[in-house]
């Protein structure tokens, strides 16, 4: 009964009649699975904001559940006399209609709202929330989430709470505070509604794409291969690329423009199988030199490279870092490199050779972008700042113009992306990384993975001693607690098992360092399926 109460009064709440339908449908057949699978408690928000399946009712996407989404945020904002934001979407399924839906709450909650004028990349929001110096920014997107899911990024353009942002994602307790105003919001219906906001004008995204540009000034002739995985990076990139005087990439034609249903890719993620193999038979049938992927709202960049020994593969997430850290700091003298406490340590080290300060932050951009003075960040899931002052968050379109600089400089010395990754190995050692993903049924398995973890904790692992165990949900090295476990094993191994931030994922980040590939492999080799089993 009580279930039956609280659906009949979502429905009477509901703005949208397709949503409020399907729901009375389910009701009127007692479809008793679909009812309980969008009525599992409200959408849960957090630091990654919301993100979600497009469905009816409290936990899924719908226009309901970001309508409250939005006026908990406008309350959020009237207690400290915050008073403008800009909204920006990708072009998910539902995309157009919750920037409408977030649009006429914050008008209505007397908010100055600023709208981008299309899809667009999700750097061109967090670019266009300090540049019209809006108190707040709102990114709808899932990132590279799958087809069904869409989700809110939030980010704040001054300092709120003392905690200095400057156009970056929400952090802990912001996030705590807009849960508990979507915890108080009882009617969205009794929410007022406004239809005043002004379209952002086309001359912000062409200073973004003109500074972005700027990264680069060496045109030269390599010849790249672009896919924007069905996202939105494509239009922006070209335009990039073009400024920059650079040769426009080569397509993929199948995944250049928007699609939200992601047809060619199982998971539109740059990282996952297969997801850039199109991109790999393009570069093939065209003999390039480059791949350059973006994820669907290409704040991330992935490469790939033609490998005279295996042929072409990805670089690991760390390896392009290892890239960006050596040629940024080769030319810097004083500034700050930083990574996740998930990425190799290589850039510490790099850090240290050119006697630059170094930072390690917990896992998420939004921590990276809280470095005052950072140079060059990343994080090891494809997540790289390479001009922090323009855009404080990770940027994929930056990332892409700055790598294709840096392979046409090396190509002027007959050398290769790899040929300087061996520079950095022949220095520091070689610095394998991989992380394995091990897909839950539900999120209740995190708690019970990694208590088991907790209270009986490996003493080896492949027949690696375990030399010392962190647990991360304690301060150490001055970051703030997290769940997560950081295990040192015999033989310069570095473990690190954290869940998920975004889906019911548990996530094992492996470092190796050894005189070589071939020694590194062995390690890793012997690690895996024990590792796979201790998280299941």
């Amino acid at each position: 009964m009580e279930l039956r109460e609280e659906v009949e009064a979502w429905i009477a709440d509901d703005p949208d009649p397709t949503t409020a339908a399907m729901v009375q449908g389910w009701l009127d057949t007692n479809n008793e699975v679909e009812l309980r699978s969008s009525f599992s408690g409200f959408l849960q928000f957090g630091t990654a904001g919301l993100r979600g399946p497009v469905r009816p009712g409290p936990s899924g996407m719908n226009r309901a559940v970001v309508g409250r989404t939005a006026a908990a945020i406008a309350a959020y904002m009237k207690e400290r006399q915050l008073t403008s934001v800009v909204i920006g979407r990708d072009a998910r399924h539902g995309s157009e209609d919750f920037t409408q839906e977030t649009a006429q709450i914050m008008s209505g909650a007397g908010m100055k709202v600023f709208v981008l004028p299309r899809p667009l990349p999700t750097p061109v929001l967090a670019f266009a929330t300090n540049e019209l110096k809006c108190d707040v920014g709102i990114m709808v997107t899932a990132s590279h989430n799958p087809p069904q899911d869409n989700g809110y990024k939030v980010y704040l353009g001054g300092t709120v709470d003392g905690i200095h942002y400057r156009g970056s994602q929400i952090v802990s307790p912001t996030d705590e505070s807009i849960a508990a105003h979507i915890d108080a919001i009882t009617s969205l219906a009794s929410q007022p509604r406004g239809h005043v906001w002004s379209i952002v004008d086309e001359e912000i995204i062409s200073k973004y794409i003109s500074i972005t540009a700027a990264i680069a000034n060496r045109p030269g002739d390599l010849k790249i291969v672009y896919t924007a995985m069905h996202g939105v990076g494509t239009e922006t990139l070209l335009h990039v690329f073009q400024k920059a005087g650079f040769p426009s990439p080569i397509l993929v034609d199948a995944q250049a423009q928007p699609d939200p249903d992601f047809p060619t890719v199982a998971f539109p993620n740059p990282e996952e199988p297969g997801a850039i193999d199109l991109a790999l038979e393009t570069a093939r049938a065209c003999e390039a030199d480059l791949v350059i992927a973006n994820d669907p709202d290409a704040d991330r960049c992935a490469a790939a490279v033609n490998d005279p020994i295996s042929g072409w593969r990805m670089l690991r997430g760390d390896e392009l870092g290892a890239i960006f850290g050596e040629t940024i700091g080769r030319k810097t003298e004083k500034g700050i490199l930083a990574n996740s406490i998930v990425s190799s340590t290589i850039l510490s080290k790099i850090a240290a050779h050119y006697n630059l300060e170094f930072k390690q932050t917990l896992t998420g951009f939004k921590w990276l972008a809280k470095i005052d003075g950072l140079t060059f960040g990343y994080e090891e899931a494809l997540g790289y700042a390479v001009d922090a002052i323009t855009v404080n968050d990770k940027d994929g379109i930056s990332a892409a113009i700055k790598l294709a600089q840096i392979a046409n400089d090396l190509a002027r010395e007959n050398k290769t992306l790899l040929n300087l990754l061996d520079e950095i190995w022949s220095r520091h050692g070689f610095h394998a990384t991989e992380q394995i993903s091990i897909r839950l049924t539900d999120l209740s398995q995190v708690g019970r993975i990694m208590g088991q973890l907790r209270l009986n904790p490996p003493s080896a692992i492949a027949g690696y001693l375990v030399t010392s165990i962190d647990d991360l949900a304690q301060p150490i090295d001055d970051l703030p607690p997290t769940d997560g476990l950081r295990i040192w094993l015999d033989g310069a191994i570095r473990i690190i098992i954290r869940p998920s931030g975004t889906e019911a994922k548990m996530k094992c980040y492996i470092e190796v360092i050894a005189e070589d590939l071939a020694r590194a492999k062995i390690v890793l080799d012997r690690l895996r399926a024990p590792l796979k089993e201790l998280l299941s």
